[in-house]
């Protein structure tokens, strides 16, 4: 499956109807089965579970990243601890996740030799699906596309760029629309890191509503500023992602750095702005 359309930008999610999926899950259930694929031809002579094992394996690791995560960000979980269980907000380490899975699938193949060469096939057979699926590339921010450089009318009636926003510092522009109640509940994480982070353009892009509209939410979070009105939904056409809540996080040189679809939490949030001031010179 090709990751990016014909034009360059990356395609982040498909949209059937109400329904949204991310294409990063897409490839990555791609390459379990493939994974699985070649691992139960190889295992096919011996009749091993091979499916089960990897699928095993696949929770082990998912069950590593959460765990990682959240001892990382243990100052931003402890308060809420409920907030653990809540997998929505997309919090996993990655070299944790992959790490985990290994670990389950070695400890399986150390236990019955006869799975170790279907494991390692079907391993080796997945992860090169995912790389040249272009899985990779979408979790690490694509191709590094910059921030658009599009004129939007702010509450305020002017009509400033992004990059005249961004004003050469680091930005996170967020997409969202008042009635999306995944963007209602991350605004408050985001209005309160605006307020903190000065050193960070914040920019909220309202997509597809009206002035009223916007106006009507914007009100209750006082001290949220930087709001656009972006009624033909023009950004998020540039940017390849038509969910909502998207939020993209861009470098001082205006470059993508990483991105994420869904509602932050505090702690997502955290590790997001991390990898961002990383990337930034």
């Amino acid at each position: 499956m090709a990751a990016f359309f014909a034009s360059g930008i990356p395609m982040y999610n498909l949209s059937l109807g109400p329904l949204t999926i991310q294409t990063s899950h897409l490839l990555m259930l791609a390459a379990l089965l493939v994974a699985s694929g070649v691992a139960y031809v190889s295992a096919r002579p011996h009749k091993l579970p091979v499916f089960s094992v990897l699928t095993d394996a696949a929770l082990a690791g998912l069950a590593a990243g959460r765990i990682v995560f959240i001892l990382t960000w243990w100052e931003l979980y402890r308060l809420r601890p409920l907030t653990m269980l809540d997998i929505r907000d997309g919090g996993f380490t990655p070299w944790a996740v992959l790490a985990g899975g290994l670990l389950a699938a070695a400890w399986r193949g150390w236990r019955n030799p006869l799975l170790r060469r279907p494991l390692g096939m079907g391993i080796v057979a997945g992860l090169l699906a995912w790389q040249f699926s272009g899985g990779s590339a979408l979790l690490g921010g694509g191709r590094q596309p910059v921030l658009p450089a599009l004129a939007f009318a702010s509450l305020d009636g002017g009509r400033p760029t992004l990059p005249v926003l961004a004003a050469g510092k680091p930005a996170v522009v967020n997409l969202w629309a008042s009635w999306c109640p995944p963007c209602r509940r991350e605004m408050p994480v985001l209005v309160d890191a605006q307020a903190r982070r000065k050193d960070i353009a914040f920019i909220f892009v309202n997509q597809g509503e009206s002035a009223a509209d916007a106006v009507q939410f914007t009100s209750q979070q006082p001290a949220m500023s930087n709001v656009l009105l972006d009624p033909e939904g023009h950004l998020a056409h540039a940017v390849g992602s038509s969910a909502m809540p998207t939020t993209l996080f861009y470098n001082a040189k205006g470059k993508l750095v990483d991105m994420y679809i869904g509602a932050l939490s505090p702690a997502t949030l955290a590790a997001k702005l991390k990898i961002m001031d990383n990337a930034s010179p």
